[in-house]
């Protein structure tokens, strides 16, 4: 399996979350409530599993390992783009859990924030991926021997196995950080 193949698979889970993300826009824009609950959950997703694992393996691996390859400028420049977009992205997400924190506390005007910020992921997302997938994945393998993908397949599912305990470092950390402040 390339590694590639791998992250191409999280792009599909990814996928769903954005299509379930833009059914519950077309809700909240109905019904003029922010659903705080799957904004919250959508947030710890996209924080949790698209960033942290999917663009956290993209960045602290494929793209780290790039950075050792003569790679032609136009591989350069959409490495470049894929990792701006990452820092959108994670911009997104922060603000849009600002936005559903202040629905939360009665500011009538956070109802467009949030369905203006699942607005720009849900067009984000789809493009980026698409980007990935087909203009960057593929291509940049051609860098890499038989024996490095291998070597970053084994590498990525380190980085998987090491995730879930830093999800939950920071739970406790978070956890022990608002009893202080009680």
């Amino acid at each position: 399996m390339l590694p590639i193949a791998r992250l191409m698979i999280e792009h599909r889970l990814i996928e769903r979350v954005v299509a379930l993300l833009r059914t519950e826009m077309e809700r909240m824009g109905a019904s003029k409530r922010v659903n705080a609950a799957f904004v919250e959950t959508a947030v710890d997703f996209f924080r949790t599993y698209a960033d942290a694992v999917h663009h956290g393996k993209e960045e602290d691996i494929l793209f780290d390992a790039l950075t050792y390859k003569e790679m032609s400028k136009e591989h350069h420049d959409i490495m470049s783009g894929l990792v701006e977009e990452h820092v959108e992205a994670r911009k997104l997400v922060g603000q849009l859990l600002l936005d559903k924190e202040r629905a939360e506390q009665g500011d009538e005007g956070a109802l467009n924030d949030v369905l203006a910020g699942i607005r720009v992921l849900i067009a984000l997302y789809p493009s980026h991926i698409r980007r990935e997938d087909q203009d960057f994945f593929r291509p940049v393998m051609d860098y890499f021997t038989e024996k490095e993908q291998t070597d970053m397949l084994a590498a990525f599912d380190e980085f998987d196995r090491k995730q879930i305990h830093a999800k939950y470092q920071r739970v406790v950390e978070d956890l022990e950080q608002a009893e202080k402040e009680r």
